[in-house]
């Protein structure tokens, strides 16, 4: 299946089934900070999320529970990589020596990203 980019308001919901791992509707907006939108907005929402294939849902009472069918890991990784083909040409590298550069790690910041990339080495 393709991803699809997710809207503000779908991303939203989205972070709240990866918390919840399920839920209805009414468990989504108790999450929801105040002011808390309408049952028929998120509900909406949902099932805009179930059409693109990133939630689907079971009978629970008179109503549904709605859970995600893909991971936050997936789409992650999807959002990552749209956002390096889109501002970096593709390119890790230029992607991360932007946020060195315009982001002001610090060394504590920059320690732990040395020390990723060499458990990683190790592990190749």
């Amino acid at each position: 299946m393709t991803l699809k980019e997710l809207t503000k308001a779908e991303e939203e919901i989205m972070h709240f089934l990866w918390q919840l791992e399920a839920a209805s509707v009414k468990e989504i907006i108790a999450e929801m900070d105040i002011p808390k939108p309408a049952v028929n907005t998120v509900s909406t929402i949902v099932r805009i999320l179930e059409q693109k294939g990133f939630v689907d849902h079971r009978p629970l009472g008179r109503g549904y529970q709605y859970f995600p069918l893909i991971s936050k890991e997936e789409y992650q990784k999807f959002s990552m990589n749209k956002l390096m083909k889109s501002y970096f040409g593709g390119s890790l590298s230029k992607m991360v020596s932007f946020f060195v550069e315009k982001e002001k790690l610090d060394s504590n910041e920059l320690d732990d990203i040395l020390k990723i990339i060499e458990k990683n080495r190790k592990q190749s």
